[in-house]
């Protein structure tokens, strides 16, 4: 017998009260791990440690042992290893034999699953202590994305007001492919009767009613271009796009006066090759003249509130900028992942809700909501591309709107390697130009790809994943090539 064992045995034969050894249990024999187990209590607890108090443990009074193991696992959990987990385990055995594997005598269900738990703590990591926050667990029950195919799917909005109706229909035309999926919107201030003829042509055409893939927003929105009207109709859409098709990878939104320079099949092949979590935002953080010209007036839309649209309009007193994010301002138009379209329309962070309220009463809010929600939230701000993919002319500085393209600007939109233009007016000669030398599309068809089957050209549906890239995928893939390494050498992102 150890030392402790022969204390333990005089104790038990200087005791006022005899105790017989327990049946089936030797004078000489403790039961393995008691050692421990009474070494860590017999001090501080100041008990008369005898072998029939082990004995009445084993049979169920399991207090003491109960006490003796959570001390262990917190100790555990402090030092993120397990001292002497076989030694835990060994006792949990041993009682567990002696009741004749009776398990509901020895504890309750939720000891059982509490000393299990004990057990696993010993190899929690870091990450899974994280858990506990409820962030972390929405992210681990929201579904797991689709696996990515090779080619990816992009979802449109193509958005436009009174009087935009044939814009936006050749817009349509020349931007539909049936891998994609569109979302088309004629606001509130266009006329009934144009907005009924864009619902009949999206129902009468055949490859549209074939395919299924264009959707028009019914109930027309209200939206004032300076004001956050226009921001509420682009989450409306990416809402509608989420709900309806759960498999596309970037959010394209257009208005009725942008043009592509490049064919879907140029896109989509020179987009394959790209990480799916890539954001392309212009954004900067140098409000300059903004800060006090934007960011620092409050400003009500009446958009939010009336059925006939007018300008924004000024109210006093002014505010400060924030301090509890910063701000930047960029492009009102982008190529938005998937996860961050998620991210701005579920919020399971409350940064996106809290900048939706603030941008509420800022001008021109479209040049600055998607910028500061991407940039003040760590995981998105590293997959940001500091450029829109438009060609766009501005003033020097810039001015509320940019020039209006035409075919003096040919060549410049050409040379930018950019995937669309803006802006231009309805049925420019420029625009015949883009269709016959870029586009290869005549007489108001859709634009010629690996998909088209029929004759005449594109009339059916054929594969939708065969592509067919032209010289604008070379031109394109030239620009982002520049842009990715930009962003990643330079730490261009968020700046």
């Amino acid at each position: 017998m150890t030392e402790l064992q022969e204390a333990l045995s005089a104790a038990s034969k200087n005791s006022d009260v005899g105790v017989q050894d327990p049946p089936g249990l030797p004078t000489n024999q403790m039961i393995p791990g008691t050692d421990s187990f009474i070494k860590a209590h017999v001090g501080a607890r100041k008990i008369r440690a005898r072998k029939a108090d082990i004995f009445i443990i084993a049979q169920g009074d399991s207090e003491l042992l109960w006490e003796y193991m959570i001390s262990l696992g917190s100790l555990n959990m402090e030092k993120k290893t397990c001292a002497n987990p076989l030694v835990i385990i060994l006792l949990v055995c041993i009682f567990l034999l002696g009741t004749s594997f009776n398990i509901s005598l020895i504890f309750p269900f939720y000891t059982i699953n509490s000393i299990f738990s004990i057990f696993s703590s010993c190899f929690m990591t870091n990450n899974q202590a994280s858990s506990y926050f409820v962030e972390a667990k929405i992210k681990q029950l929201a579904p797991s994305p689709p696996i990515n195919p090779p080619i990816p799917r992009f979802a449109y909005l193509i958005s436009g007001s009174k009087g935009d109706l044939e814009k936006l229909w050749r817009s349509l035309r020349a931007l539909y492919h049936p891998w994609n999926y569109y979302v088309i919107h004629l606001d509130l201030e266009s006329y009934v009767q144009e907005r009924l003829e864009l619902a009949l042509r999206v129902e009468k055409d055949p490859i549209f009613s074939q395919v299924g893939n264009v959707h028009m927003i019914s109930k027309a929105n209200m939206v004032t271009y300076r004001g956050p009207t226009m921001v509420a109709n682009t989450l409306h859409a990416c809402a509608i796009l989420l709900e309806k098709h759960k498999d596309w990878d970037w959010f394209i939104n257009l208005s009725a006066s942008d043009y592509p320079l490049v064919t879907q099949d140029d896109l989509l092949f020179t987009f394959s090759d790209l990480k799916r979590e890539l954001n392309f935002i212009e954004h900067t953080s140098e409000l300059g003249w903004k800060e006090t010209g934007r960011a620092m007036p409050l400003i009500i839309d009446p958009g939010l509130y009336k059925t006939t649209k007018s300008d924004i309009f000024w109210v006093t007193p002014r505010r400060s900028v924030p301090t509890a994010f910063k701000l930047f301002t960029g492009s009102a138009w982008m190529i938005l992942s998937r996860a961050f379209v998620e991210y701005c329309i579920w919020g399971w962070d409350n940064l996106p809700r809290n900048l939706l309220l603030y941008y509420s009463n800022f001008v021109s809010s479209p040049e600055g909501y998607f910028q500061t929600v991407v940039c003040n939230a760590p995981e998105f701000s590293s997959t940001v591309i500091n450029h829109d993919l438009h060609y766009i002319s501005w003033d020097v500085p810039p001015k509320q709107h940019p020039h209006t393209l035409s075919l003096n600007d040919t060549a410049k939109m050409v040379a930018s390697g950019a995937a669309f233009a803006r802006k231009f007016k309805q049925d420019d000669l420029v625009l015949d130009k883009i269709d016959m030398e870029l586009l290869n599309r005549s007489n108001g068809s859709f634009t010629p790809g690996g998909w088209c089957a029929g004759n005449p050209p594109c009339s059916k549906v054929g594969n939708p994943t065969k592509l067919r890239p032209g010289p604008g995928a070379q031109r394109l893939r030239r620009l982002i090539g520049r842009l990715v390494l930009s962003a990643k050498f330079s730490q261009n992102q968020c700046k």
